[in-house]
C-alpha cells in the first residue's frame, strides 16, 4: 500500500495524484511537487489515502515538501511580473499583425520558463515571436494554443444566470453538450439564451438532462389519445416538473390532467381508421433476385439451410455428367492432318 494525495494547480483545475511519502498533509495545504514541466506549487484537495501498488500508474511522482513562506512570496512576485509579460507579448503581436488572441501569461514556479496561452482559428507560425520574447525576458518561452472553453475557464466572468461561471468555480472537466438536451427540457432554441460566454452551448444543460428523461417516461407523449369524462382527448402539452399534461377534446375544450387522473380514465380505444389500417393485409416483400451461375443452382443460401433428401434422379444426373465431360474432351481433340505417321525404314520419324 502506498499513500497517495490529490493536488490541483489552479482554481477548478484537474486533480493529479502524487506520492505523499511520510509527509503529514491536510486539505488546503500548499506543497511543492515535481512535474514534467519542472517544480510547481500546488494545493492539496484530497488528503493522503492508501492505494495498492497494482492500481498506481508507472510514472507516479512524489511531493517534495510543504511550501514555505519564501515559496509563497516568490509565487506572488511572479504573478506581478506576469502582467508585464502579457503586455509586452500583446505589443509584439500587434506589431507583427498576427491573427491570434493572447489569453494569459504564466510564470513557472522557479521562474525558468514563461507559458503564453492563446487562441486562434488555425495553426500560426510564431517562431519569430518566440525569438523576440526570449531575447527580451532571457528565459525559456512556451506558446500553448487552447480552445474557447479553456479561455473562459482562465479569464472567468459572470453567466446569464447572474452567477460566476461554472467552469472557473467548480467544474473540472468539460462534458459534451448537444441541442437535444435543450429540446428535452423544453427550452427555446435561441442561440443567445442557450450559449455561454465562450460561444458554445451552456454546460448547465447537462445537469438535469437525465432527470427530465426519466420523468418524461411516465407521461403520455404529445398526440396520444386518452379518455377524459367519457370523451376522446388528445395530449397537447406536457409539464414535466409538475407531472401533468394538457389535453384537448373534439369540441376544442382543454383541461389539465395528472397522472392519477389519466390512469383512472385510461387510454382511448383505437379509432375505426386505425382498426382498418391494422386489418389491411401487409404487402409481401419483393422476391429475391436469383443469381444464375453456370452449372450451379440459383439459390445457394437455400441449399445450405435445407439439404434435400436423396433420390434416384440426382444420382443419375451425377453419373451422366462425367460421361458428357469425356465426350467433350474427345471432340475437342484436334485431328492430325495426313493421317498417322509411318516410321521410315531407318526407324527414324519423318520430318
Amino acid at each position: 500500500m502506498i499513500r497517495i494525495v490529490s493536488i490541483k494547480f489552479r482554481t477548478a483545475g484537474k486533480l493529479y495524484d502524487f506520492h505523499a511519502g511520510d509527509l503529514e498533509l491536510e486539505t488546503g495545504d500548499a506543497v511543492v511537487v515535481e512535474t514534467d514541466r519542472g517544480r510547481t506549487l500546488g494545493t492539496v484537495v484530497i488528503a493522503p489515502r492508501e492505494v495498492p501498488r497494482k492500481q498506481l500508474p508507472d510514472s507516479l511522482k512524489g511531493v517534495q515538501r510543504k511550501a514555505t513562506e519564501k515559496d509563497l512570496e516568490a509565487a506572488k512576485n511572479f504573478v506581478d511580473r506576469e502582467e508585464a509579460a502579457y503586455r509586452y507579448c500583446m505589443q509584439r503581436i500587434r506589431e507583427r499583425k498576427m491573427e491570434m488572441k493572447l489569453v494569459r501569461a504564466e510564470y513557472v514556479f522557479d521562474g525558468s520558463k514563461i507559458v503564453f496561452y492563446f487562441t486562434a482559428d488555425g495553426r500560426i507560425d510564431f517562431r519569430e515571436l518566440v525569438k523576440d520574447l526570449a531575447q527580451h525576458f532571457h528565459t525559456r518561452i512556451e506558446m500553448r494554443q487552447i480552445g474557447v472553453r479553456d479561455e473562459a475557464k482562465i479569464t472567468g466572468g459572470i453567466g446569464i444566470c447572474g452567477r460566476e461561471l461554472c467552469c472557473c468555480t467548480f467544474l473540472r472537466d468539460f462534458q459534451p453538450v448537444s441541442v437535444k438536451m435543450a429540446k428535452e427540457q423544453g427550452l427555446a432554441l435561441n442561440p443567445s439564451k442557450i450559449s455561454g460566454q465562450c460561444g458554445r452551448l451552456l454546460c448547465c444543460l447537462g445537469y438535469e438532462f437525465e432527470t427530465y428523461c426519466s420523468l418524461k417516461k411516465a407521461l403520455p407523449k404529445c398526440g396520444k389519445k386518452v379518455r377524459y369524462e367519457g370523451k376522446e382527448a388528445e395530449v397537447v402539452n406536457q409539464n414535466v416538473l409538475n407531472q401533468t399534461v394538457r389535453v384537448r377534446t373534439a369540441d376544442n375544450s382543454t383541461a389539465e390532467l395528472t397522472l392519477d387522473q389519466i390512469r383512472e380514465h385510461g387510454e382511448a380505444p383505437p379509432s375505426r381508421e386505425t382498426e382498418k389500417e391494422e386489418k389491411k393485409p401487409r404487402p409481401s416483400p419483393p422476391p429475391r433476385r436469383e443469381q444464375k451461375k453456370q452449372g450451379r443452382p440459383a439459390e445457394k443460401s437455400d441449399e445450405k439451410k435445407k439439404t434435400p433428401a436423396p433420390s434416384a434422379e440426382p444420382e443419375a444426373k451425377q453419373e451422366e455428367k462425367p460421361e458428357k465431360k469425356k465426350r467433350r474432351r474427345r471432340r475437342r481433340k484436334p485431328r492430325k492432318k495426313g493421317g498417322e505417321h509411318h516410321a521410315s525404314p531407318d526407324n527414324s520419324p519423318r520430318k
